[in-house]
């Protein structure tokens, strides 16, 4: 369950269509071109817009300059992510809220959108527990490591967001997320893009659209043409839990924390087709309904999700 400070929302854009939030994908093979034109296009037409983006390929590319070899870990629950120590956060500091969303705030101010970069730290934008120890499976054996700099977000400043939406701001969001260490003080620690979009959406009743380098979520995660179009019942959601595989596991896990929190409905889509963003609000990829959650979808937060055991 994610909180939101205050009671603020974003307004719905034309026709009361609720607020976007888009997610750019970090990989290399992710071409934000698309996204950033249809931002722009929505932006135009009055629809509010939060971008959120993620950066693992420039980060692991920024730890290899500094000599420093890129970790992942996997976690109890099967889920692989980086083991962030001291060294690595910051770097992952310099390669997200400085190099990539000064480099994306930019690209979409050249093309008309009054875009406004901040961080998770910024504002108490997105906030949570400090998790310093994770635990782990390392051959086969569950392990607790220490010294990671990650953490769960609990709660996003959706006054923030809604402001900046008001005032006609488009913003552009990274991790990292203002960890709490539990003696007043905060961290910058890392959290997963994907989940923090996630968190974004839910708080905004906002839709998601997490873009990626596939068409969607496959059942036979080789071939293409078994893409499923949509899930908006339980069984059809557990079938697409059943068909995510390796990254598009996270994605997926992220597409329901942001139903449990308020999002409407979540798409997960190819970034690299013409018009993604708009692509995938017109039924193109995999789109999840919140009533897939089954039972009290159509309450708020009324499902609490576990955060994992790494970001």
């Amino acid at each position: 369950m994610i909180g939101e400070e205050g009671d603020a929302a974003a307004d719905d854009g034309p026709a009361g269509d609720p607020p976007v939030v888009v997610k750019v994908g970090g990989a290399k093979a992710v071409d934000p071109a698309g996204a950033v034109g249809d931002v722009a296009h929505l932006a135009a037409n009055g629809r509010p817009v939060v971008v959120v983006h993620g950066g693992s390929t420039v980060v692991d590319e920024t730890l290899e300059r500094l000599g420093i070899e890129p970790e992942y870990v996997e976690s109890a629950s099967g889920v692989t992510g980086r083991f962030t120590d001291a060294e690595t956060m910051e770097a992952f500091a310099m390669a997200m809220a400085g190099k990539l969303n000064t480099e994306l705030t930019a690209r979409l101010r050249s093309a008309g959108v009054d875009a406004v970069g901040l961080s998770g730290v910024d504002g108490g934008l997105l906030a949570g527990p400090r998790k310093s120890a994770v635990r782990v499976v390392e051959d086969g054996k569950r392990k607790i490591r220490r010294g990671d700099h990650s953490g769960k977000i609990e709660s996003v400043n959706a006054d923030l967001l809604a402001g900046l939406l008001a005032d006609g701001y488009t913003p552009v969001v990274s991790p990292p997320m203002a960890g709490d260490e539990g003696d007043g003080e905060v961290t910058a620690v890392n959290a997963d893009a994907d989940r923090a979009a996630a968190a974004v959406a839910g708080a905004l009743d906002a839709d998601l659209v997490l873009l990626t380098d596939v068409a969607g979520v496959y059942a036979d995660p080789d071939d293409p043409e078994t893409r499923i179009d949509a899930a908006a019942t339980p069984t059809e959601l557990a079938a697409v839990e059943d068909a995510a595989e390796g990254f598009m596991g996270k994605k997926v896990m992220a597409a329901k924390e942001a139903l449990e929190g308020g999002s409407g409905r979540v798409v997960i889509a190819d970034a690299n087709v013409r018009d993604p963003v708009v692509a995938a609000l017109g039924g193109e990829g995999t789109t999840v309904e919140r009533s897939a959650l089954g039972g009290d979808a159509d309450e708020p937060g009324a499902v609490e999700h576990d955060g994992g055991e790494t970001a």
